[in-house]
């Protein structure tokens, strides 16, 4: 805490890099939208430069809410969510392949800028254009990136004062559930010492949270037998040989390392963000390690990128073949300059930088302690779930929220959209604390690329204090 708020008040005299963005490549107008990117130091030379994209609410930017933006990972760019979860661009397959695979963007009606203005930040050093200014800036770990994004905001705020009053939430997804409780941590501690600017902190949104190892990689048994991808008999075998505990098995407890083998063979050919949906991998899987780690929550996509189509293919359409445009997009060098990306700062932009995952501290192993702090904030909090996702199953996250022990508020109940059953929500409290949460029916693990239109609706009631 300390140093967050110290490394603020010593650098706040400091101009941040930020440049308007009117046009990109690809679209073929001026944006519609204010588009900012630029970089904030943080650190205490200021040795990791944190590249970043402001959007403002296409509604009233005055007054809408401000969204800091995470990206999961770890050191998976905020790119990916912009173009392929929640901004107001992205890639128009059909378009790209027509016009001899050039990436062409469009609007994406259902981005989350109409109802709120949203930071998204390449965190940490070496995660998409940010970078380091020397090799220490690379050495990361979840306590240090939730320290450098309290900083970065604080520092932003500064830079922006006429958001400084505007309704702020901390959001994200996937391994950013590892990294937001923390930072609404320290924002909550900050304030409460006098820290300034003191930022008018709401609450947090969190969808498919990794929050706790032991619990949400245990769940995926579970999940995969509920949805009826293990039988009944050897769900029970694995269940009685390991004792429900599936992670770092005793090796010589042979049962249960030949019952999850068999599980393995039942699951790894399917597509793991979402069991629905096809998997297109053209390279043989990797073996998967037993010992399921936090590095699978990121999946790899070089083995899963296809060669780009000419055009359109009959038969199944693949979600994979969609990824490629980003690649393409995000390392050509009009693209970048438009983006006001310094020369030569990164070599190449990945979605997720594997040897920056390779060398990350993975140090906090579950946030339910911040959480249960947390209850005692009177703050909001967002929890929806893709109902459909391997990677991080509703059924971790239930079982997490429960473990919080709040009063039931509101009893699961189906939510709609155009009069369908969009997924089912509960809501909890504790006094003024209040934590709604909400599956996405067919969604997957990153649920607003799957769901657009539900996930949209879900965000803009939850922000209005309206039922979902």
């Amino acid at each position: 805490m300390w140093s967050c708020v110290i490394i603020v008040l010593f650098f706040s005299y400091l101009v941040t890099s930020q440049s308007i963005v009117e046009y990109l490549p690809g679209y073929p107008d001026k944006l519609p939208f204010t588009l900012e990117t630029g970089y904030i130091g943080v650190g205490e030379q200021e040795e990791v430069q944190l590249f970043y994209y402001f959007i403002e609410s296409e509604r009233n930017p005055a007054t809408d809410p401000l969204l800091l933006w995470l990206t999961g990972g770890p050191g998976c760019s905020a790119l990916w969510s912009l173009t392929y979860e929640i901004g107001p661009l992205y890639f128009d397959y059909t378009a790209s392949a027509t016009r001899g695979n050039k990436p062409t963007l469009t609007l994406n009606p259902y981005s989350w800028t109409k109802v709120a203005s949203i930071i998204f930040v390449d965190e940490t050093a070496g995660t998409g254009f940010s970078y380091g200014t020397n090799e220490q800036a690379y050495n990361v770990s979840d306590t240090l990136a939730a320290e450098e994004l309290c900083t970065f905001l604080r520092k932003w705020l500064i830079s922006h004062p006429h958001f400084m009053n505007n309704p702020l939430y901390i959001a994200g997804d996937s391994y950013s559930g590892i990294i937001i409780p923390q930072i609404v941590q320290k924002i909550l501690n900050g304030n409460e010492i006098g820290t300034t600017p003191p930022l008018i902190l709401k609450g947090y949104i969190l969808g498919n949270p990794f929050a706790d190892e032991n619990i949400d990689f245990n769940s995926r048994v579970e999940f995969a037998y509920r949805v009826n991808l293990l039988s009944d008999e050897l769900y029970v075998a694995a269940k009685e040989d390991c004792h429900g505990w599936y992670l770092y098995v005793d090796p010589s407890n042979e049962a249960c390392i030949s019952d999850l083998r068999a599980i393995n063979d039942c699951l790894d050919k399917l597509f793991q963000p979402n069991v629905l949906e096809p998997n297109c991998a053209t390279v043989s899987p990797k073996p998967k390690d037993l010992n399921w780690d936090r590095r699978q929550l990121t999946m790899d996509l070089t083995d899963y990128i296809r060669p780009i189509p000419r055009a359109r293919e009959p038969g199944p359409w693949c979600r994979q073949d969609d990824y490629v445009y980003i690649y393409i997009w995000a390392n050509d060098k009009s693209v970048q300059d438009a983006l006001h990306v310094r020369p030569g700062t990164i070599k190449t932009w990945s979605r997720c930088n594997k040897t920056l995952q390779d060398d990350y501290d993975y140090n906090v192993v579950s946030t339910l302690e911040i959480h249960r702090n947390l209850t005692a904030s009177g703050r909001r909090v967002l929890i929806y779930s893709g109902d459909q996702d391997l990677i991080v199953p509703y059924v971790g996250t239930e079982t997490w929220i429960n473990s919080l022990n709040l009063t039931v508020d509101d009893v699961w109940t189906p939510w709609f959209v155009d009069g369908q059953v969009a997924g089912y929500t509960q809501k909890f409290r504790n006094n003024t604390y209040t934590l709604t949460y909400a599956t996405v029916k067919g969604a997957g693990h990153t649920a607003p690329e799957y769901k657009p239109k539900e996930s949209l609706a879900m965000l803009t009631r939850w922000l209005a204090y309206y039922h979902l």
